[in-house]
């Protein structure tokens, strides 16, 4: 199917960046859409991973403030997520997400099995999110975590039995979409957990 790209602006060009296109695109029918206007919210690929650790038999989180949740709910701002973090060009998801677990969580990862990819908010956004599991043991933790002080970040590590977890999902406790999709996949794969 066609897509007419007649002009692409870019009105935000910061940390994250944000574009103004004018288009059309092909109906089912066959015809062109008249001329509209969409922005994509530009802030690159992602990548997270769902860690258990096999000593304790927990999954790892990270709490951390979340200005966006702020503005809507500030009672919640403080968020339960699986670790995450942004793709930096040139580095791939997995020397991303095996960095981004040291800095957040202390532990070194060995290996990571990817899982699947998916775009959380096509109709605003390109990002892509590649999400992977990871098992870690209690040695692996050679480091305290927390995140990057430079980078503003102040990081709580979590460990919860997986069906505490569970449940805190199915409660509205859990409620950031990447860790509740890494959550669902695990809940229907518990003999990883062994």
């Amino acid at each position: 199917m066609k897509v007419k790209v007649k002009h692409v602006k870019r009105i935000l060009d910061d940390f994250f960046k944000v574009d103004r296109a004018v288009l059309q695109f092909e109906k089912f029918d066959g015809t062109m859409s008249r001329e509209i206007v969409r922005l994509n919210f530009d802030r690159g690929d992602s990548v997270a991973a769902i860690i258990y650790n096999t000593t304790n038999q927990k999954i790892l989180f990270v709490k951390q403030f979340r200005y966006p949740i702020f503005t809507k709910d500030k009672d919640n701002a403080w968020s339960l997520e699986i670790v995450a973090g942004i793709v930096e060009p040139g580095k791939s998801p997995e020397e991303t997400m095996t960095r981004e677990i040291m800095e957040e969580t202390g532990y070194r990862v060995n290996r990571l099995l990817p899982l699947f990819s998916f775009y959380p908010t096509p109709g605003g956004s390109n990002e892509k999110i590649f999400l992977f599991f990871a098992k870690v043991d209690q040695k692996d933790q050679i480091d305290k975590g927390g995140g990057l002080i430079e980078e503003g970040e102040n990081i709580q590590l979590i460990e919860l039995p997986p069906e505490t977890a569970f449940n805190m999902m199915g409660t509205g406790k859990i409620f950031d979409a990447k860790t509740i999709i890494a959550l669902q996949w695990l809940k229907t794969r518990r003999r990883l957990l062994k």
